[in-house]
């Protein structure tokens, strides 16, 4: 039986932009729920902006949030991974220098921005509707460093080796949807949140599905017995999945119905 299914947002179960689940999703997921499955919501996202998006279902699925640097179920934080200070004040003064390039610090609760445009404040809190706290020193910010990332509104791809290179040695770096690009600590990824879940649910590889789109799924889809690379996906997901879908809600349908038990 599949007991657990972590699945990514952005370009996964929202497409095109998309920044609200699809009509009848949520009840898809009560339905796995309700068959003694857990879902897993595997995001590069915070936990506030997860659960504004499962809203029905909120208390009671788990959470991968920051791209694994947090991992919740059921209100318990289950794994939590801090960036060392010093390394991201230094993380943070690099992105901060760079022109066109906006940094995010993330804590548990909230997100932490000095924007260099007010464009970028707007974008995070009203169209990705995350919990947001502008700073006047970004510095300055006393809560321990989740996650750090670097949001350029024109893409990242095109930089994305220039950052690679400036935080080679420093963090692991992930390429987290066109605009964004995270750090975290060494070692921290979505396949290490979802070995979190599947140890504490006691969930073999053969009994967890992951699904994804992009580059920081890649160690979660490896993980997972079963895994679904979108459509859509580079080539280097698709390689590594066993299956593609072009629609998340589809292999739900499958899940429930008992294809994969």
């Amino acid at each position: 039986m599949v007991k657990l299914i972590a699945c990514d947002l952005d370009g996964t179960l929202l497409l095109n932009g998309a920044q609200e689940l699809n009509p009848g999703t949520v009840d898809q997921i009560r339905k796995l729920l309700s068959q003694g499955r857990v879902f897993a919501a595997a995001s590069g996202r915070q936990y506030p902006n997860l659960r504004r998006l499962f809203a029905g279902v909120e208390d009671d699925i788990a959470y991968i949030c920051e791209n694994g640097a947090l991992v919740i179920y059921k209100g318990e934080i289950l794994e939590k991974h801090i960036i060392e200070r010093a390394k991201g004040q230094e993380l943070l003064k690099m992105i901060m220098e760079k022109e066109g390039a906006e940094a995010l610090l993330s804590g548990v609760n909230t997100c932490y921005i000095q924007p260099k445009d007010p464009a970028y404040a707007v974008h995070l809190r009203d169209v990705v509707k995350n919990q947001v706290t502008v700073v006047d020193d970004i510095l300055k910010t006393e809560e321990p460093y989740l996650k750090i990332s670097v949001y350029e509104k024109d893409g990242v791809e095109a930089s994305r080796k220039y950052w690679e290179k400036k935080l080679a040695g420093k963090a692991a770096v992930a390429v987290s949807g066109r605009e964004w690009l995270d750090t975290m600590p060494f070692g921290v990824h979505k396949g290490t949140a979802l070995e979190c879940l599947m140890r504490y649910l006691g969930a073999s590889a053969r009994e967890t599905a992951a699904f994804g789109d992009n580059y920081n799924d890649l160690e979660m889809l490896k993980t997972a017995g079963l895994s679904f690379a979108m459509e859509k996906a580079p080539e280097e997901v698709k390689d590594c999945s066993r299956y593609v879908t072009s629609l998340v809600e589809d292999t739900f349908a499958e899940i429930s119905g008992g294809k994969y038990d």
